[in-house]
């Protein structure tokens, strides 16, 4: 169970509100595509590692996005806030109000 890894050269670890920059193709243009959400969870080794993302969407609505370490996608991530968590998966915050998900990042990790 992966609890950190380097995505397009930045370090993050789960727990973390990262911002993704990502590359999106609309009608033949390249535009920027911005997902910030909590990281709840990274699996796999190699090339076949993964991290899954989640965000609170307009409504009061989870998403969650599933992307590839590697992809080619991903142009820029930033790390907004370090989490201090005790679990490889975050998977409990699904069932949790959006105020208790919030303390996960308030305590900041050195």
């Amino acid at each position: 169970m992966a609890i950190s890894s380097s995505i397009a050269g930045t370090a993050v670890h789960v727990g973390d509100l990262i911002r993704l920059h990502l590359k999106v193709m609309e009608s033949g243009k390249e535009r920027t595509q911005i997902f910030e959400g909590l990281v709840i969870g990274i699996r796999g080794r190699g090339e076949n590692r993964t991290f899954t993302v989640r965000k609170i969407a307009a409504g009061g609505i989870g998403v969650e996005r599933i992307f590839p370490v590697n992809s080619p996608w991903i142009s820029k991530v930033d790390v907004k806030k370090h989490g201090t968590v005790r679990r490889a998966k975050l998977h409990y915050v699904r069932g949790q109000s959006a105020r208790r998900v919030a303390r996960i990042t308030q305590t900041v990790s050195k």
